[in-house]
């Protein structure tokens, strides 16, 4: 829910959800359609971990970081801009060889989460200061960001994962494939996950999900699936959106973790 005390933000473009799969025959029913629409054999997914942590827009104008908003409802979300300021893995300018392909707008979409060992540290604080310590780093991320005053957000470790763009304006922006979006978004030096793969079929889609499930444990930050996208733009555009949810993208949820308590 949005919160009273931020002020709003409309989003350029929506902030869309993702439609979940829970087992293998959801992802099959998502991955024959997407082969139908296109009338193909096999065609070139994007496969990254999917962050849990808290949705968020970040606009630069210029080449220069203006302004920040939650995801909120998807349409209008709270202003964080001063917030995000604070967090030293998004910068303030982008990184371009050439003033040249700096575009005049460039909506950047992505993450904010706290790392499993910063969250540790912060509960040792939370704890040595008899204070409420969090629940999970999502928890500790949002409740860190959504402050009002951001000098305790500068307190706290939070880090940025980019995962898109969302509207711009300007020259250079790659629009073939989401691939060439995310080497794009890096060389501008914005942080992505180095998990990313472009996988090619049915089977290595399900290979990846696997890979990572498998390595869950040992990754620095929490997860709760992964992510696929339709590589090809054009593509993408084809197979266009329902209500909510854009149709060439899939979230492949984890099962949920069980652990023994008393």
């Amino acid at each position: 829910k949005l919160l009273g005390g931020f002020k709003k933000i409309n989003h350029h473009l929506p902030m869309l959800s993702l439609s979940n799969a829970l087992n293998e025959n959801d992802f099959s029913s998502f991955y024959e359609k997407i082969l139908e629409k296109n009338n193909s054999t096999n065609i070139n997914l994007y496969a990254e971990p999917k962050f849990d942590g808290l949705a968020i827009s970040i606009d630069y104008k210029g080449g220069e970081y203006f302004s920040a908003s939650t995801r909120g409802d998807g349409s209008i979300g709270e202003d964080v801009t001063s917030n995000l300021r604070t967090i030293k893995s998004i910068p303030l300018r982008l990184h371009a060889s050439s003033q040249n392909n700096i575009p005049a707008l460039l909506e950047i979409r992505g993450e904010v989460l706290m790392l499993k060992e910063d969250f540790r540290e912060l509960n040792q604080k939370q704890r040595k200061k008899n204070e409420k310590v969090f629940v999970n780093p999502r928890n500790a991320a949002a409740g860190s960001l959504r402050q009002l005053d951001p000098k305790i957000t500068a307190t706290r470790r939070l880090t940025f994962f980019a995962y898109g763009i969302g509207d711009f304006r300007g020259e250079g922006i790659p629009r073939d494939t989401h691939s060439n979006v995310m080497k794009y978004i890096a060389a501008h030096g914005l942080p992505i996950a180095k998990e990313c793969d472009l996988v090619c079929s049915s089977a290595g889609l399900l290979a990846y999900y696997k890979k990572i499930e498998d390595s869950r444990e040992q990754l620095p930050y929490d997860i709760d699936g992964v992510v696929y996208k339709v590589n090809d733009i054009a593509q993408q555009e084809k197979l266009g959106f329902i209500s909510r949810a854009p149709r060439f993208a899939l979230a492949h949820k984890f099962p949920a973790q069980e652990v023994i308590t008393e």
